[in-house]
């Protein structure tokens, strides 16, 4: 699971809002960009999306085909009411036989599968995180040794454990620490909340109005709890926000980085058996199908149907295989997502998912390589802990284990933003000169979630799916190309910026500003009407007739 974006716990952030009502001027409130940002085109609409309205102009009255695109995540609301005329559904197989009809392994996977339950209905929810399991099993082992007892190879693996040993207790350490830090932002903003309710008989509070409030001067408070508020607002801490924050924070603390915690057991008795790949049951929304749904929404919400969002591509259906819990997923389940997916006959996997560590990672380079065999494109979130990934590792990677190599039906994805320099690539973003290829809309993105809603959701997981949209829309109106030219038409046709300097994710303070096309190989952020000219001038022989 990719980590609660960092920029919400940035220290200038924590100096401002610790106290309980920090004294600071008002300032403009920050607004959400228009709901379609992402669709827009920067030139003729000020905002820097993917130009997906002047695509469709120029592919209007072409014939396309469908894309079969998989999603591996967390669970998807395929009842909802801008999804499920989008929903695969498997032709082979009759639901609710309780039988595996199609004889693929898998019994009534009617929209696909989910990896995260037990065939008599449960599901797992919560999860540790990887770095957590990794150093429960190993302080099994050595935690009571002395590096002098043990021989040659338990040596190497020691290093290994001391090296995990110590990422877990930090990490620990650190999530624990801003659990109690919301908890208090939280207790600040009831208290300030409360303030403003009993001075003006308010029941809720406009936070839009806040700034137009007519405090007296002789009540100091009052303008500290107003611009206490302003201030949590401009920093995109709203209540909802911080409920967010807090949850997601409660959970790695109570569940992520507790040794003592293990679900496994719901799925199967034996995880290292790594021939058992038909476990799990066919419920593909799961107990919590939110962040899934948002992803499905973003590459293939009904077009022009009137209804919330449209997606980026026309003609596609969804795949949806639930593999990735609250916390990290395992690398069994991650590969054999890939395995079914591609075995049912998706052309894309989208993957908005990642992790620090892989100790089964050849499990996964196996299912990629067999996708690359199939000829199947992998898109995949960068990460949402604003670090280099060139130098810091978040798997699943495109690198091979213990080999230079790389497989070449993979696109790495970062997030970029609406805004100025400073917000021109999204602060929470990964990067990387040598391993992200593009950069997409991944701040502020409005698509669907669970009950028919919608909702403004940020990170890489965001800016894949709009890649993987992408994607689709060239194999749908060109499905002669293969996924190295798709990659390509992706990468040369993606708009660049080469004098643009930019406020990098997780940047020095004293020196924050680089140049965009240092963050990624491409240097550019997608764009669709680009890629359509650039496939129609190199691939039009290739279009759908």
């Amino acid at each position: 699971m990719q980590k609660i974006n960092k920029s919400f716990f940035t220290v200038g952030i924590f100096l401002f809002l610790l106290s309980p009502f920090c004294f600071l001027q008002a300032q403009e409130i920050n607004t959400k960009p228009p709901k379609n940002w992402h669709h827009l085109d920067e030139k003729t609409d000020g905002l820097r999306g993917i130009s997906t309205y002047k695509a469709y102009e120029l592919l209007k009255d072409r014939k396309s085909v469908e894309v079969l695109v998989a999603v591996i995540d967390s669970g998807i609301d395929w009842e909802h009411e801008d999804l499920k005329e989008v929903m695969w559904i498997n032709a082979n197989e009759i639901e609710g036989t309780k039988r595996d009809d199609d004889g693929n392994g898998y019994v009534d996977d009617i929209r696909g599968w989910n990896f995260l339950g037990n065939p008599d209905g449960t599901n797992v929810h919560k999860e540790t995180m990887e770095v957590t399991r990794e150093f429960r099993r190993l302080n099994a082992l050595y935690g009571n040794k002395e590096f002098m007892e043990l021989n040659a190879n338990e040596r190497d693996e020691y290093f290994y454990f001391e090296r995990v040993r110590d990422m877990f207790y930090k990490e620990q350490q650190e999530y624990r620490e801003q659990f109690d830090q919301v908890k208090q932002i939280m207790s600040s903003y009831e208290a300030a909340e409360n303030i403003i309710k009993a001075a003006f008989d308010f029941k809720e509070i406009n936070l839009d109005a806040l700034p137009l409030l007519d405090i007296p001067e002789d009540n100091p408070g009052l303008l500290q709890a107003r611009n206490y508020l302003i201030l949590l607002n401009n920093n995109g801490l709203t209540k909802d926000q911080l409920k967010d924050i807090y949850e997601q924070l409660e959970s790695y603390v109570e569940f992520g980085y507790n040794t003592a915690f293990d679900p496994r057991g719901i799925v199967e008795s034996n995880y290292y058996n790594f021939e058992n790949t038909t476990y799990g049951n066919s419920d593909v929304r799961g107990p919590d199908a939110r962040h899934g749904t948002h992803v499905a929404g973003i590459i293939g919400a009904m077009r022009d149907n009137s209804l919330g969002m449209d997606g980026v591509a026309d003609n596609v259906k969804i795949m949806a295989i639930r593999a990735v819990p609250d916390g990290d997923e395992y690398d069994k389940d991650v590969a054999n997502a890939i395995r079914y997916a591609v075995d049912n006959g998706a052309k894309i996997i989208n993957m908005s998912f990642g992790k620090s560590l892989s100790p089964q990672k050849f499990l996964v380079d196996d299912a990629v390589k067999y996708a690359q065999k199939k000829g199947v494109l992998l898109v995949h979130a960068a990460g949402n802990s604003a670090v280099n990934i060139d130098t810091t590792e978040n798997y699943p990677t495109a690198q091979l284990k213990h080999t230079k190599k790389t497989v070449k039906n993979w696109l790495e994805v970062g997030a970029s933003s609406h805004g100025d320099a400073d917000k021109f690539v999204a602060g929470f973003s990964n990067f990387g000169q040598n391993r992200v290829h593009v950069f997409a809309p991944g701040d502020d993105i409005y698509a669907t979630t669970p009950d028919n809603s919608y909702e403004y959701l940020s990170g890489t997981s965001m800016a894949a799916p709009v890649v993987s949209g992408l994607a689709a829309i060239l194999m749908s109106y060109y499905p002669k190309m293969k996924v190295k030219h798709v990659i390509q038409t992706i990468m040369d046709s993606a708009v660049r910026y080469p004098d643009m300097t930019v406020k990098a994710p997780g940047s020095d303070p004293d020196d924050p500003y680089v140049s965009f096309d240092q963050l990624s190989i491409s240097g550019g952020i997608v764009n669709a009407h680009e890629a359509i000219l650039y496939a129609d001038k190199k691939h039009g022989k290739r279009r759908a007739k």
